[in-house]
């Protein structure tokens, strides 16, 4: 890869998309705002920095950015899903391979920066799970859950996005301590991520919505923010987030989908009173 790939400039015609602004830059990839121009319709696209990058060399390759983003699209391909991010194409333009997808109004990272209330933030959790959820039963773990990779779109729907680190679940995965520091699970941080380390850090975005502080090592209660987290929430919610956020495993959900379960349960009536006992 080349820290001087040519950057795409705004009105710049590129295949069939017409560059609109740039969104994001990373690593390995620039996301763009585009208007595609047969459809009609604004989409994101993640653009590799790898330049002259040819089928082969995709097909072929097992480790790098390329291999991340061949996994991304096979692992996006496994689920379908309202509450994920779906790949519309993966393609090669220019010598440059291109991720297209949905633009999202926005990241949860993006919102944060705003007040969000107890209700908006049980909704945004609810539906992250719900995605996550999917993932786990389609074995897919996603190894890189946090704010940023949260992404709203209008009418409140919310997507799952970024399966770059994803693996598939064959029990204890092998992995390369990827991830967010901050959001990562501790086993993740040693190249042991499991369904459980989804479950982790997707307790860490819930609670920092709530609680407007993100709980850090050793993760023992009370947590940074405890005093406003239970001023918003009832204790069976909380207690679902204490369960999530175990440091270890096997105290945790045993996936998003037991923790989607939970969640919802105490969801009912999670708004309705407090009780300063948890």
């Amino acid at each position: 890869m080349t820290s001087t790939a040519r950057s795409l400039r705004p009105r710049q015609q590129f295949g069939q998309y017409r560059i609109q602004r740039r969104l994001a830059a990373g690593g390995f990839a620039t996301v763009y705002a585009a208007t595609d121009t047969i459809a009609d319709r604004t989409v994101a696209l993640k653009v590799l920095h790898e330049e002259d990058v040819s089928f082969t060399a995709i097909q072929s390759a097992t480790s790098g950015p390329l291999a991340d983003i061949k996994r991304e699209v096979r692992m996006a391909a496994r689920l379908e899903h309202p509450n994920v991010l779906g790949i519309r194409n993966a393609t090669v333009i220019e010598g440059r391979f291109v991720l297209v997808t949905e633009l999202a109004t926005e990241s949860l990272d993006d919102r944060l920066g705003r007040r969000l209330g107890p209700r908006a933030a049980l909704d945004i959790a609810g539906q992250m799970l719900e995605g996550l959820a999917h993932a786990h039963e389609c074995k897919v773990v996603h190894c890189d859950v946090k704010p940023d990779n949260v992404l709203l779109f209008p009418e409140g729907n919310v997507r799952i996005g970024d399966f770059g680190l994803a693996r598939l679940d064959k029990g204890r995965l092998e992995g390369s301590g990827s991830g967010t520091i901050g959001y990562m699970a501790p086993e993740q941080a040693f190249g042991r991520p499991s369904v459980r380390s989804d479950v982790f850090s997707a307790g860490l975005v819930i609670y920092r919505m709530l609680a407007g502080e993100t709980p850090e090592w050793p993760f023992e209660w009370p947590y940074a923010g405890a005093t406003r987290i239970r001023a918003a929430v009832h204790r069976d919610m909380i207690d679902v987030l204490k369960r999530a956020i175990q440091v270890p495993e096997r105290k945790r959900f045993a996936s998003c989908v037991t923790m989607l379960a939970a969640f919802q349960k105490a969801r009912r009536h999670a708004l309705r009173s407090t009780q300063r006992g948890a």
